[in-house]
């Protein structure tokens, strides 16, 4: 059902994939919008090498959930910053899509668990991270990404 990469030199392995899922602090959801225009927006998210899945935090409401309740299929791209070889202008980026289905989550032991991980992305202020969750929870879902296929590679820009 998913296409094979053309490119084959430029593929990354599994593992490396895994790596840059885990590292990213964000990247690109892709949802199927009103419509059937596609719906893309950048999100934060969380790896969870435990059960293999992607987490992202959102409302209760609004047009990334009405699409997901209308089709839960998605796909997600995060790529790093890149570096340049010596002497070269040319950027090598790796990047990685995943493609699957999302599930809602509203369990509040889940969502508090997941955005509690999810912050230590961008703080290690337990204060702070205990007052955004006591403050903000109770208003939030949690999406759950299965993936299906996942593809990541290194392009070089020249």
């Amino acid at each position: 059902m998913f296409r094979e990469m053309l490119r084959k030199k430029q593929k990354i392995s599994d593992d490396d994939c895994i790596v840059l899922l885990k590292k990213e602090k964000r990247g690109v959801l892709s949802v199927i919008g009103d419509g059937g225009y596609p719906y893309g927006f950048p999100i934060n998210h969380y790896y969870n090498e435990n059960d293999g899945r992607l987490y992202f935090h959102c409302g209760k409401k609004g047009h990334k959930l009405d699409a997901i309740k209308a089709c839960n299929k998605a796909s997600f791209c995060v790529y790093d910053k890149g570096y340049k070889k010596e002497n070269d202008w040319a950027l090598n980026i790796k990047s990685v899509i995943v493609f699957g289905k999302i599930e809602i989550v509203d369990d509040m032991d889940t969502i508090i668990d997941i955005s509690r991980k999810l912050s230590y992305k961008f703080t290690t202020d337990e204060s702070y991270i205990d007052n955004e969750i006591k403050k903000f929870a109770k208003a939030t879902l949690l999406l759950k990404l299965k993936p299906e296929h996942i593809s990541g590679k290194l392009v070089n820009e020249s």
